[in-house]
């Protein structure tokens, strides 16, 4: 499956909605319309931004970045949870004002239609792009899919707001609008407490590091590992690792055993990079 493919669907169908649900509110004064098109432009802004980090983290190593460009991919993935946070601050905002004001509007069964055709289709959005993300293990495509989740939600508020004003109860969307902002910031601050964690370095969790050391040990010839150290490097995982040998191997017998574990190391799926360091195991420990 091609990330930019998912990503290229993604802005195709967010243009679509968004004209949609702004025609539609301007016909009808429906600022909950409006404003529901608008967070879907805040949709296309976020995917335009995933297709840039997916063609950026892609490139191969350079003399600039000789370990590659996935820090990328979390950088930009980080900037779409920034996006979120703004669009629930401006759904909050809005709710707030809407309440203050008391504006009445009819609602009718386009403007309903029009909402319940937004849910269905950015719900199949979100499906859609989740899935490949989770495939791809592209953390663009994840936050993207939660980014198409947050329009879900709001045009849900919508829906049950408009539903409320045609029954007369006109404060329903601006009460569901600030519960929706809620949900949104929550998976904002998700997915930038995640993609922080890729930028700056943090170690894995203990059993991936168990992995790691399983796959080390279990190379003939490796008697012993220490001074295990991994970190995250964007979305993949850097190793280094020092291995101990017998003192009786040859130079070759020894360097072919680190071939061996830096093979096994680099088929964990997260690893992307292992160094593997060979020690001379015995009395007169050293290093090759």
């Amino acid at each position: 499956m091609n990330p930019y493919r998912v990503l290229a669907v993604g802005i195709v169908a967010n243009i679509g909605i968004a004209a949609i649900k702004i025609i539609t509110g301007i016909l009808y004064s429906s600022l909950a319309l409006i404003s529901d098109g608008i967070h879907s432009i805040s949709d296309i802004l976020g995917t335009s931004i995933g297709y840039i980090g997916v063609r950026i983290s892609s490139k191969p190593p350079d003399k600039t970045h000789p370990f590659g460009h996935s820090r990328f991919e979390p950088l930009f993935a980080f900037i779409i949870g920034v996006i979120l946070i703004l669009t629930a601050y401006e759904i909050g905002r809005e709710a707030l004002k809407r309440i203050s004001s008391a504006e009445f509007i009819q609602v009718n069964e386009i403007m309903l239609g029009v909402v319940i055709f937004s849910i269905v289709s950015k719900e199949a959005l979100t499906q859609y792009t989740l899935r490949a993300g989770k495939r791809l293990n592209n953390q663009i495509l994840i936050a993207d899919a939660y980014h198409h989740r947050s329009d879900v939600l709001s045009s849900i508020a919508v829906l049950a707001g408009l539903l409320f004003q045609k029954f007369g109860f006109i404060y329903g969307d601006s009460l569901a609008g600030i519960a929706v902002a809620a949900m949104i910031a929550k998976a904002a601050f998700e997915i930038m407490e995640k993609n922080i964690h890729y930028l700056t370095g943090m170690c894995p969790a203990e059993e991936t590091l168990e992995k790691i050391k399983d796959a080390a040990e279990s190379v003939d010839g490796v008697e012993g590992i220490h001074d295990l150290r991994a970190h995250y490097v964007g979305k993949d995982l850097q190793v280094d690792i020092h291995i101990e040998v017998s003192e009786d191997k040859t130079l070759k017998e020894a360097h072919d055993i680190g071939t061996e574990v830096k093979k096994r190391l680099r088929e964990i799926e997260e690893v992307g990079e292992a160094f593997v360091h060979i020690d001379i195991s015995g009395e007169n420990d050293g290093k090759i």
